[in-house]
């Protein structure tokens, strides 16, 4: 991992930063934990990830990171079409699930859990916190990633219904405010 700097009549310099030191430094960034299901019927997929961003209002996009050594990238790039769910503090299960938890894979990521398909073809989790079904209008190949851009073409959402977190290495959820 190396940094670069430059400034004004200053030569480039190449910073390295320890992989570990780094890894530790976003662990202090809490998250929202997302769900990505990729794919159709008997070849589908999906991964737990916490690096989920908005990107526009007009048109509507977000933008996930996905590893290219993933068994997500290739059933990406063959269906074109990923479903973002927003996971609600009820369904950790699910988030441990997608990250192969249990040595899960592919479609045995789906058990334990309701699905409801998608304009796109892709299933949503039911009673996520937010879901949104996107169409892959762009993917930039940058290190050991996948720079996902998705136009989102349908969103739902749950009423009453508090995030699951990510930080520090587990997971959380915001405990609800006494009333005074």
């Amino acid at each position: 991992m190396s940094v670069f700097y430059s400034g004004a009549g200053a030569a480039r310099r190449e910073l390295s930063v320890e992989p570990d030191l780094f890894k530790d430094s976003m662990r202090h960034l809490a998250g929202a934990v997302s769900v990505v299901t990729v794919g159709r019927g008997d070849d589908r997929t999906g991964f737990t990830a916490t690096s989920v961003s908005s990107l526009a209002v007009d048109p509507a996009s977000v933008i996930v990171s996905l590893n290219r050594d993933s068994s997500s990238w290739p059933v990406l790039q063959r269906h074109g079409t990923f479903c973002v769910n927003v996971l609600a503090h009820d369904q950790r299960h699910v988030a441990e699930s997608f990250s192969g938890r249990g040595g899960r894979k592919g479609i045995d990521r789906y058990k334990d859990a309701e699905w409801l398909e998608l304009s796109t073809g892709t299933l949503a989790l039911a009673h996520a916190l937010t879901v949104l079904d996107c169409e892959l209008d762009d993917a930039i190949e940058r290190h050991s990633h996948g720079i996902l851009i998705g136009r989102v073409r349908a969103v739902t959402l749950r009423a009453n219904a508090e995030p699951l977190l990510y930080w520090h290495g587990a997971y959380r959820h915001i405990a609800p405010q006494s009333r005074k």
